[in-house]
């Protein structure tokens, strides 16, 4: 197996709209169960207000962090060039 270098890499782009739609994900289930701890909606939308942004913040350093490393990523069999057909010009 040969290992192509880069492959199965998010860009910036891709890694930001995983965070925000993680971390929506994520303060929901923090304010419905701040809510059902404390009794009070303010009091778990303030303790999720709050998380959003740190852990927003975290997700994405974390996130970059592994798209610069290789490890966990499935190796690509080379490819026999000769067994690629041809694509006629038009």
């Amino acid at each position: 197996m040969t290992h192509i270098p880069g492959t199965g890499h998010s860009n910036n782009a891709r890694s930001l709209v995983k965070t925000v739609t993680w971390r929506t994900i994520g303060t929901m289930d923090t304010i419905i169960i701040s809510y059902f701890i404390t009794g009070s909606i303010a009091m778990g939308a303030a303790i999720g207000g709050t998380e959003l942004f740190t852990k927003m913040f975290l997700y994405f350093l974390h996130e970059r962090g592994w798209s610069k490393i290789d490890w966990g990523l499935e190796d690509l069999s080379a490819i026999e060039t000769a067994a690629i057909p041809a694509i006629p010009s038009p």
